[in-house]
């Protein structure tokens, strides 16, 4: 955790994003805290639905004013962002913060070439002309890994396959250098050494510019190897944080010990069925009261189903987990049952 001396580059405090919908508001992210420092990598985990990417599109300022509600605070590098004018974040976005998102097909347009595409956040961020544009479209197309890129450069996104248009949008994100990259899930639909080649390209930009990286991931086995820290999200709140060794090695929420669960070994049977976490992730118009997992947790007796029904755990600063059952239990239960499971 950083001081109120040292602020941290990336500061976000009580975080909450609603969306009103004809059935209600959604409460999307509900109190989220959390920091990140230049040169470190935080990984975001968790099921789909809770609040991972929302979060992070909040950040950069791309949720619709007229359908969202917004309070807490976001500061970038000593500014904040929840409360700054569009032209402020206009020029943030793309050359101070930047986005891999995670499905390319809707994320380019297909009205415009993929050079092009990639070309005009550097002219507008950089002043470069058409020229210069063009050829610093061709050299990131070659960085990602596209082959032929002098002639691929002027392909529209219907051209490439899923995996090439994947490593187009990492080339647009990529262009202009950025200080803090939020990339959401960006090997998805990349083959494994693709993925290992994305992942380095990822850590050069890190150590050459000492950039913040915030990787949103399904894949542990991603967040292991790539990030420092990690959060793990559950119906919009953070559950569990710590660095990546802390939390995978010795985790204390139960919905962080499902997921480590539920993924293949490699020392198990070929026909031995993986262990789900039990049930499904709660609706977001009505989420549970106290502890949102409570529903799907194996432990409530260890503390009382009523506490866990009616109380909110709170989530320490540092390492810890939001959890009724405390630390020292946390740490016995992993210990004695959940360790010997995952081997």
């Amino acid at each position: 955790m950083t001081t109120d001396a040292t602020p941290a580059f990336l500061s976000v405090r009580d975080l909450h994003v609603r969306f009103a919908t004809e059935d209600g508001t959604v409460k999307a992210v509900d109190g989220l805290s959390f920091d990140l420092e230049r040169g470190r990598t935080l990984g975001i985990v968790g099921e789909s639905g809770s609040g991972k990417s929302v979060t992070n599109l909040t950040v950069l300022g791309l949720h619709d004013p007229r359908t969202t509600t917004v309070t807490g605070e976001i500061h970038l590098d000593g500014q904040e962002l929840t409360r700054a004018p569009e032209r402020t974040l206009e020029r943030l976005r793309g050359n101070t913060m930047a986005m891999i998102f995670q499905d390319p097909l809707t994320a380019l347009s297909p009205y415009y070439t993929v050079g092009r595409q990639i070309a005009e956040p550097y002219r507008k961020h950089t002043g470069a002309s058409k020229r210069d544009a063009r050829l610093r479209a061709v050299e990131m197309l070659e960085k990602v890994g596209i082959p032929n890129p002098r002639l691929r450069v002027d392909d529209y996104p219907h051209q490439f396959s899923g995996g090439m248009r994947q490593r187009a949008m990492i080339a647009m994100a990529l262009v202009c250098d950025p200080d803090l990259l939020i990339a959401d899930e960006p090997t998805t639909a990349l083959d494994v050494t693709v993925q290992a080649q994305i992942l380095d390209l990822l850590k050069d930009l890190q150590q050459e510019f000492g950039s913040a990286i915030i990787l949103i991931t399904h894949d542990l086995g991603v967040v292991a190897n790539t990030a420092d820290d990690l959060l793990v999200m559950y119906a919009g709140r953070a559950v569990e944080r710590g660095t990546v060794r802390e939390v995978l090695r010795a985790p204390r929420h139960p919905y962080t010990w499902g997921l480590l669960s539920s993924m293949p070994r490699l020392s198990s049977a070929v026909d031995e069925p993986l262990s789900p976490i039990p049930g499904t992730p709660p609706s977001l118009l009505a989420p549970p009261p106290g502890c949102p997992f409570h529903p799907r947790c194996g432990y409530t007796a260890e503390v009382g189903g009523e506490r866990c029904r009616g109380e909110r755990p709170t989530l320490p600063d540092g390492r810890g987990a939001a959890c009724h059952l405390g630390t020292e239990r946390t740490r016995t239960l992993f210990t004695e049952q959940i360790k010997p499971r995952l081997g």
